[in-house]
């Protein structure tokens, strides 16, 4: 990687970004004064006069590339400037929401690493692979229904914990559960698909065989297996603490992503521009660290070109599993096809599954076994198509590492929300413009993954051979590098579409996605939270989809990976 190319990169993303949210309050189409007065004071009389003083007081009138250059100006001597709505300085704010946020992430990523561990763990101490369908429905948890429901049973029926703002330790408990169980899902996932081809490795036979230590070869194996997956970590890291808008709006935490968040609404532009550029510090930061500890791990094998990577074995899984997901997906699915989805009857709000209504009915009384089925096509379909553009940038910006690498630190950090308001405000609230939004912002991890991997496989010991007996280029690309790159990326994909629908989800809960009264499964998660204490179907219907859904993705990948992997060793058995 060059670093001139990644800190190009860097500083024209960052440019990019800064300047996009400078300008969002021309972008929105709506009057930044107006919004500002019913921010400052909600009773006051719009009139003339009114909207005038406060562009005056503002500098509106001078234009948005004037107040770029003069918030730019301030920066450079460490000023954010002031609130447009409290009229504080913005510093102290952004300050004070950042430290809430590392202290939430540091407690969520704790989660988050335990949980991974307990999921790895089996494939260590037995040897056991496993297709990770359980990690996959973990990190296909919605966060905020999570949230809802750790608020409701830990909070409120048990009264152990405090149940909103944040008033010490014992206020992130509730917040970093509901954010590390699905990231511990997630990471721990990724770990246990890497594993088994280290484990099938030569020396961990020799070593058993000397007698060595399990606990040593787990180490060892860990260490073998982590390098390409820090760079995830980090980015797990910085999404806890940016994407946490959702989880710290349903537990009132007052962290940097609810500021941001706040601001945008509000079109206080001094507020948002500091809290996002926070958000982008932090995850340049980060992406740092994640590279300084991944050469660490290879140490010079990487700097000679003597790395010896573990042959790709995807993990083969059991055809029952993924034929019984899609079963219950399917029949799911095409039973609430056949009833209608905008039927309302009010007389029947809230009911409970029954004969006539098998997953019960939402407060409107509309049937949500309807809802779900009708919901199945915009929601996975939109999703899916994100998940393959961003499979497809972070293969292609894989082979380019130092032009993906700052872009990638820059995209990571930016919450999905802040993204979702930007194209909101240039190209108007629907599904494609949160598509689009999602979509630019889910390919880092594709990337860095990729990247890793790439890095890795150019400097392995078997290349370097290709390359003295004279292989071309074109062939390592296409029957070495390539291969080795795609199908952990691909798998990798596959486990982060049901939280790309989840991310499509958030938005349209902002109403800058899917708008009402449409089925979408997001939109029936986001409806349901409200009453989930009196009618927790309602809400368990699409999350059990979810998760379904990312198991069902997860276990079919494997069982197709492994068929093919068994007919190519029948097809080379049978030339011999």
């Amino acid at each position: 990687m060059r670093p001139t190319a990644a800190g190009a990169t860097r500083a024209l993303s960052l440019l990019a970004v800064v300047t996009a949210v400078g300008l969002l309050p021309w972008l929105s189409g709506r009057d930044p004064a107006l919004t500002v007065l019913r921010a400052r004071s909600a009773e006051q009389e719009p009139t003339k006069e009114a909207l005038d003083a406060v562009r005056q007081d503002l500098g509106l009138d001078a234009g948005p590339l004037s107040l770029l250059w003069s918030w730019a100006t301030r920066l450079v001597r460490g000023d954010l400037g002031t609130s447009w709505v409290s009229g504080t300085d913005v510093l102290p704010s952004v300050l004070s929401g950042l430290q809430v946020s590392l202290a939430l992430m540091g407690a969520a990523f704790a989660v988050a690493v335990v949980l991974a561990g307990a999921l790895v763990a089996p494939v260590l101490v037995r040897g056991r692979r496993s297709a990770g369908a359980w990690a996959a429905m973990l990190a296909a948890v919605p966060e905020f229904l999570l949230a809802t429901v750790v608020l409701l049973v830990c909070g409120v029926w048990l009264g152990w914990l405090p149940t909103s703002g944040w008033q010490g330790p014992a206020s992130m408990v509730l917040p970093a559960l509901a954010l590390g169980v699905p990231a511990g899902g997630l990471l721990g996932r990724l770990v246990a698909d890497a594993l088994p081809a280290v484990l099938d490795e030569r020396w961990v036979e020799l070593w058993r065989g000397a007698g060595v230590s399990r606990s040593l070869i787990a180490t060892a194996a860990l260490k073998r297996v982590l390098p390409p997956l820090v760079p995830q970590f980090g980015m797990a890291a910085v999404g806890l603490t940016g994407g946490a808008v959702a989880v710290e709006t349903v537990l009132a935490v007052p962290g940097i992503g609810r500021t941001a968040l706040g601001a945008a609404k509000s079109q206080d532009l001094p507020l948002l521009q500091g809290a996002v550029l926070a958000l982008l510090l932090l995850g340049l930061a980060t992406g740092a660290l994640a590279a300084l500890l991944r050469r660490r791990l290879l140490g010079p094998a990487l700097r000679d070109a003597s790395l010896v990577l573990p042959p790709a074995r995807p993990v083969r899984t059991h055809p029952a599993i993924p034929a019984a997901l899609f079963t219950v997906l399917a029949v799911a699915v095409g039973w609430g096809l056949l009833r209608d989805p905008y039927a309302v009857n009010t007389t029947d709000r809230l009911a409970a599954p029954s004969l006539a209504h098998p997953l019960g009915t939402d407060g409107l009384g509309r049937d949500v076994l309807a809802r779900l089925g009708h919901g199945a096509a915009p929601t996975v379909g939109t999703a899916a198509a994100v998940c393959l553009l961003s499979l497809l940038a972070g293969l292609a910006l894989g082979f380019l590492p130092g032009v993906a690498a700052g872009a990638a630190d820059i995209a990571n950090a930016l919450p999905p929300v802040i993204v979702g308001i930007l194209v909101a405000a240039a190209a108007g609230p629907g599904t494609g413009g949160a598509a689009l939004a999602v979509a630019l912002i889910s390919w880092p991890p594709l990337a860095a993954h990729a990247a890793a991997l790439v890095q890795e496989v150019r400097a392995s010991a078997f290349l370097t051979a290709q390359r003295a007996i004279g292989a071309p280029p074109l062939w390592i690309l296409t029957r070495h590098v390539l291969p080795s790159v795609a199908a952990p990326v691909a798998r990798h994909a596959l486990l982060r579409l049901p939280g790309i629908a989840l991310a499509l989800a958030s938005l349209g809960f902002l109403g800058l996605g899917a708008q009402p009264p449409a089925p979408e499964w997001g939109l029936l998660l986001d409806e349901s939270r409200a009453y989930v204490e009196r009618a927790p179907w309602a809400a368990l219907a699409p999350a059990v989809a979810l998760a379904l859904l990312a198991g069902l993705a997860v276990a079919g990948a494997s069982y197709t990976q492994g068929r093919g992997r068994k007919s190519t060793r029948q097809e080379a058995g049978v030339g011999v």
